[in-house]
């Protein structure tokens, strides 16, 4: 039973990330033209999601820890996919930014739960959220490649309202397999009590005051980061893959593609982290981002596409490390609001990223955005030097008593 719960946890975040990034391809490649207004113009109604995303992060942790992380989930199914259907039907720019507010809200939800109950119970989380992050990332790139397919065949509303209602559908499902199993839907009491063997040693003060200030600064970082890669990558390759992608589906198969390889380099950083200090691989990762952002620049056709493929595989790569961190330096019981905290830094930095993408472009290009990145990723190396080099918290307190 436990497996078929990773399941639905792993499909969640599939759906997480996939509804939230479904305006971006919308707002690309058909809306600009549909509604009259430039990409500019139009991309910064996508930040009340994002505002969202990142503010009821906090509260939808604090009542899964309280009332019931399994009740919480299934809110989040329904909710994010009647949300999706209300968003097919928006006819302004005004109606689609409430309706993609609505959105973040739901989508708020899985971080700070989903990540919890993926931990739970377990010593070595560097494989579980690993695996979880690839259906968070596979998310973000199907919703390229079918919003890209959709604009083509039928419309950018089918998007949203198709997208909408198989999660419904999957919300049904689990809610069915909560009730259905042991893992009652006021089972908030037994997953707290159910990994306390887990808990490691308590970490000394100073070494904790370090790593959270570390988690939170590049929390923030590397949410610039992710946002203004995965938002605005369709558009990048519109502009910089000409002959290659010359039409909405061609875009959405690159994004697709692009995403699907990076996808998988979180498992890789998820086994390195289990197996050797987090500090080597952190800065690792953040050295290789801040090199093919510079290289990034001025640059078009087929090597733009590879590296595109090569910045992003670190981009995804460093997705699992925070998230680490925070389960080895969080109680059980605490967890949730923790990764709410956590997420709500996160996507803060997100919503601004939009209008952020919106004035870079619109002034500069994105040859100005990949030189901002770079920089960005030479900040989170540095923090990630210094980490202690932490592989659980008993490491943190000999590395303390030292």
């Amino acid at each position: 039973m436990l497996s078929v719960r990773t399941l639905f946890l792993n499909i969640g975040h599939f759906l997480d990330h996939y509804f939230m990034l479904i305006f971006a391809t919308a707002a690309a490649l058909r809306l600009t033209a549909e509604w009259g207004l430039t990409y500019a113009e139009l991309i910064p109604y996508a930040t009340p999601g994002f505002i969202a995303f990142g503010v009821c992060a906090i509260p939808a942790g604090w009542i899964a820890d309280k009332w019931s992380r399994e009740g919480m989930m299934s809110i989040f199914f329904i909710g994010i996919g009647l949300s999706s259907v209300l968003t097919g039907f928006a006819n302004s720019p005004v109606q689609i930014a409430f309706s993609l507010a609505a959105i973040g809200v739901f989508a708020a939800i899985y971080h700070p739960v989903g990540l919890a109950m993926v931990v739970q119970g377990r010593k070595k989380m560097g494989i579980p959220l690993a695996i979880n992050g690839i259906f968070g990332n596979m998310g973000v790139a199907c919703a390229a490649l079918l919003s890209g397919f959709l604009i083509d065949t039928t419309s950018w509303r089918s998007a949203f309202i198709i997208s909408g209602l198989v999660s419904v559908c999957v919300g049904i499902a689990y809610l069915r397999f909560t009730l259905n199993t042991a893992c009652s839907i006021n089972s908030a009491s037994e997953e707290k009590t159910s990994d306390k063997v887990m808990e490691p040693a308590s970490v000394p003060r100073g070494i904790s005051i370090r790593v959270v200030a570390i988690i939170f600064f590049t929390t923030a970082i590397g949410g610039l980061v992710f946002q203004s890669t995965t938002f605005a990558l369709p558009k990048v390759f519109a502009e910089r893959l000409t002959n290659l992608a010359g039409t909405a589906t061609l875009v959405g198969w690159y994004t697709f593609i692009v995403f699907s390889l990076a996808a998988f380099a979180q498992l890789v950083v998820g086994y390195l982290i289990d197996k050797y200090p987090v500090r080597i691989v952190f800065a690792t990762v953040a050295a290789v981002q801040c090199v093919f952002f510079i290289l990034m620049i001025q640059t078009d056709g087929v090597f733009a596409l590879l590296i595109a493929i090569a910045f992003m595989l670190a981009v995804f790569g460093q997705i699992p490390i925070n998230d680490v961190l925070v389960g080895r330096m969080v109680k059980s019981e605490w967890r949730s609001r923790a990764y709410g905290i956590r997420y709500v830094v996160t996507f803060s930095v997100m919503a601004s990223a939009v209008p952020l993408i919106a004035w870079i472009h619109g002034n500069w290009g994105f040859d100005s955005l990949f030189g901002l990145l770079a920089f960005a990723a030479l900040l989170i190396f540095t923090a990630a030097l210094l980490l202690p080099d932490l592989s659980d918290k008993r490491e943190a307190l000999e590395t303390g008593n030292a």
